[in-house]
């Protein structure tokens, strides 16, 4: 017999029939969690209990956008621990550059890294990540911030980086 919480965390996180990845997951672990395309997930900093069900969620990678003093080497150990490859790659309005940005494409367009978690303390630095890719990708910029705010991009200051680094 199930208890009502174990239950409910079940289908919470229980990824649909055939799915790499879960499509939603508990908000709670993994604050502003969502799916952007088949194998990638953007989200804010996942809580230590989920760094360690990342695995039997169906990631097997992690890109972590925080800074060092944001708790980056706790992370790293957790995620090692759970047997999934850990990338970082620390970015802040004032630091974001188009080599942080060639970093993360890397590991995306990496058909062995995937499914990846992409993620920074509450899915700005994300979305201006995925902004800048979809510019690179042809999409136009109000087309491409759209998605961005969509998956978290919101602070002013990210806004700006994104333009500085688009050149615009």
């Amino acid at each position: 017999m199930r208890t009502p919480l174990l239950f409910a965390l079940a289908v919470v996180v229980a990824a649909p029939l055939g799915a790499e990845i879960p499509e939603a997951v508990d908000k709670a672990a993994i604050p502003n969690y969502r799916v952007i395309r088949p194998g990638l997930a953007a989200a804010g900093q996942p809580s230590p209990a989920a760094l360690g069900r990342l695995k039997e969620m169906g990631f097997k990678t992690v890109i972590n956008l925080r800074t060092e003093k944001e708790g980056t080497r706790a992370e790293e150990q957790a995620v090692a621990a759970a047997g999934l490859r850990y990338v970082w790659v620390p970015v802040s309005a004032e630091s974001l550059s188009a080599a942080d940005v060639d970093a993360v494409a890397k590991v995306l367009d990496d058909p062995a890294a995937g499914p990846v978690l992409l993620h920074c303390g509450s899915a700005n630095r994300v979305g201006a990540v995925w902004t800048i890719l979809q510019v690179r990708k042809g999409k136009a910029l109000a087309e491409a911030e759209a998605e961005g705010r969509a998956i978290g991009l919101a602070s002013p200051a990210m806004q700006e980086a994104v333009r500085r680094v688009l050149g615009r």
